[in-house]
């Protein structure tokens, strides 16, 4: 088991489809106990949680979860704090939680402006900052972020120039974190998933679309949550013990650069 006993904060995993979940089901069958937040949690939701990653691992997970806005930084705090007293640390955080609009430059209003860098990058920057606080205490910790290939390419599959953007800031930021705290023994990565088969897809791009973005990916289909969940436990774990700052691609294929 690759995160035997170690503490998991796990950010953006109401959804069964989605990646942050998909990451705290891999997680818990390598041993992790797990700390899930997103603004919308519930005790309908946990239970839902607790109930299948318990059916695919075997056996009852370790977990709580916590309903967190991640755009508040007061509310990451708590949800930090809450972590520390149920599990007495915090190991390794996972920023999986984002929004994708697909608009035109041209027709984003300033709301759209703010809720996408609001969630995506100072969602990202509050959560990194709460949990490090924890990891400068312990001089340990892994930090997990993710991007997109849109900040690497400049848009153009799914999400617009906000959405881009956002996600350039993130790679940076890690960046950053990764200069910064690498003396205390703190890692900090970022992936960068293409298409990847979550909820996010809906609405924001139709079936013939996904036909021709597969049409030019090398692996010849899209990302899956498993894929990226795979991606975040080499990242997360002691396999990775040398790497920082580093820019993982998990594309298919799609931008190789």
């Amino acid at each position: 088991m690759l995160l035997f006993d170690k503490v998991c904060l796990i950010a953006g995993v109401a959804s069964l489809r989605g990646i942050g979940y998909a990451t705290a089901e891999l997680f818990a069958q390598h041993g992790a106990k797990l700390v899930l937040v997103d603004v919308a949690m519930d005790n309908e939701t946990i239970g839902t949680i607790r109930s299948s990653i318990g059916e695919k691992v075997g056996r009852e997970p370790m977990l709580v979860g916590i309903k967190c806005d991640i755009q508040n930084y007061a509310d990451c705090a708590a949800a930090v704090a809450e972590a520390v007293k149920q599990f007495g640390t915090i190991d390794c955080l996972i920023n999986s939680a984002g929004i994708v609009r697909a608009q035109s430059l041209l027709a984003i209003e300033e709301a759209d402006y703010d809720q996408v860098l609001g969630i995506n990058l100072k969602g990202t920057f509050n959560l990194c900052k709460s949990v490090l606080n924890v990891f400068v205490k312990n001089r340990h910790g892994a930090i997990v972020n993710f991007a997109s290939v849109a900040a690497q390419r400049g848009g153009g599959l799914v999400g617009g120039a906000h959405y881009a953007a956002s996600k350039g800031g993130v790679i940076s930021l890690t960046r950053s974190i990764a200069r910064e705290f690498g003396p205390l023994g703190i890692r900090a990565n970022v992936i960068c998933p293409s298409m990847t088969e979550t909820g996010m897809l809906d609405g924001n791009v139709n079936q013939k679309q996904i036909d021709e973005i597969v049409a030019g990916i090398p692996l010849r289909r899209a990302g899956k949550p498993a894929d990226m969940a795979g991606a975040s436990l080499f990242l997360a774990s002691e396999l990775s013990a040398y790497v920082t700052g580093a820019t993982l691609d998990v594309n298919g294929g799609s931008h190789i650069h």
